[in-house]
């Protein structure tokens, strides 16, 4: 799914950017450069700590927490697998289904004159819709995957479901911290130089 060392290093870059742009701040600030704030004043250490929780959330991490749901899900319940034996078709008409049903509804709130989910303008983008587009494709795709899986057999208890849909994030557990490493970097960033 991923390379992890790619990953290690990326965070280890981060973190010894992170540790360079303290000392960087601290210099600077020091010479007394217009627009520069140290990290390690007591202003730095309020923003650092008082700040960490709302540096990091944010729509981009709820979308990649959803799409390694999604992926984990794709990948446990067998819709990936290239073997495909009668139960497979059965389950894959089944899922395409309720995919069918799914995307009917989306259109229903989206297509139709006053739908619910356009903005107050009658447009898509912006609207509640633009807004929801990754969690709404993450979970027609776990829609997609949970019904091939129990309907092929390979997802046979609410255990299998949920151990279906936490696959991605065990999976993707580097990810998350890469995110966290380079979010609070970038932020940092914005602080010394903002």
């Amino acid at each position: 799914m991923m390379n992890k060392r790619l990953i290690a290093l990326a965070c280890v870059a981060f973190g010894v950017a992170e540790l360079l742009l303290v000392i960087l701040s601290w210099l600077l600030s020091a010479t007394r450069l217009d627009g520069v704030r140290s990290l390690i004043s007591s202003e730095g250490i309020r923003w650092f700590v008082g700040e960490f929780t709302y540096t990091l959330a944010s729509p981009l991490l709820v979308w990649l927490l959803l799409a390694l749901v999604a992926l984990g899900c794709l990948q446990r319940s067998g819709l990936m697998s290239r073997g495909r034996g009668y139960r497979d078709r059965v389950a894959l008409r089944v899922s395409l289904s309720f995919m069918i049903i799914y995307v009917v509804i989306i259109c229903l709130l989206t297509l139709m004159p006053h739908a619910i989910l356009l903005s107050v303008t009658g447009s898509l983008f912006p609207s509640a819709f633009s807004r929801a587009l990754v969690p709404i494709i993450c979970f027609g795709i776990g829609v997609l995957s949970i019904s091939f899986g129990m309907v092929s057999g390979r997802l046979h208890t609410l255990t299998d479901i949920l151990d279906a849909l936490t696959f991605g994030l065990q999976q993707g557990a580097p990810l998350i911290i890469l995110y966290i490493m380079f979010f609070q970097f970038y932020a940092s960033l914005l602080f010394v130089f903002g």
